[in-house]
């Protein structure tokens, strides 16, 4: 699905990001006088790779190119969930950590939510299933076109819900987590970064 809305003079742009190492999703909301309007959402096909690296590389030059292409104040990421299959987790992790780095490198405010977080702010509910968000998002933002991957409107869940953590300003996520240079983030995630 590409754009919906033209880009106008939006007091705020918000990227948001579903990572993924198969598909990663995303979605792009402007505002204008406190109000969210629907710009762009869409899927990254990342398994045209058999290469883990290679997808890493992919998920870094698609989000800068959303970046250039929208000009986003800001990024609000969906945060890797605990599961039991601990290579899963490793890999989306690195996936959520590339996308990072990508909007770092742009000097963008990088703002975390956890999946409960994202679905309680769309539904109330924040056991929600995928096609439940999806319904509403489109109830609140008013489109009626059904992306193919609902990994489009995970994206697009995540920029919408730090819409209504923030309100009208540039603040940080759930988890008080705001990276606007590649410095804070190392400083308040040391055991990510590998010591040669």
């Amino acid at each position: 699905m590409g754009n919906i809305a033209q880009i106008k003079n939006y007091d705020r742009i918000i990227l948001g990001i579903d990572p993924g190492t198969v598909v990663m999703g995303y979605g792009i909301i402007g505002i204008i006088k406190k109000q969210p309007h629907l710009i762009s959402l869409g899927i990254v096909k990342l398994n045209i790779h058999d290469d883990h690296s290679l997808r890493l590389k992919r998920i870094f030059e698609r989000t800068t190119a959303l970046i250039d292409q929208y000009t986003p104040d800001e990024l609000a990421i969906e945060a890797p969930f605990f599961g039991k299959n601990v290579q899963s987790m490793l890999k989306l992790g690195r996936a959520q950590g590339v996308a990072i780095a990508a909007a770092i490198t742009r000097e963008m405010v990088v703002n975390e939510y956890s999946p409960k977080k994202i679905k309680q702010s769309i539904t109330g509910n924040g056991n929600a299933g995928k096609e439940q968000v999806a319904a509403m998002l489109q109830r609140l933002l008013k489109f009626k076109e059904t992306p193919e991957f609902l990994d489009a409107t995970d994206g697009l869940a995540a920029a919408y819900c730090h819409y209504l953590q923030t309100g009208s300003g540039l603040q940080s996520g759930e988890s008080g987590k705001k990276f606007n240079t590649w410095k804070s983030f190392v400083s308040a995630n040391p055991n990510k970064i590998k010591k040669p």
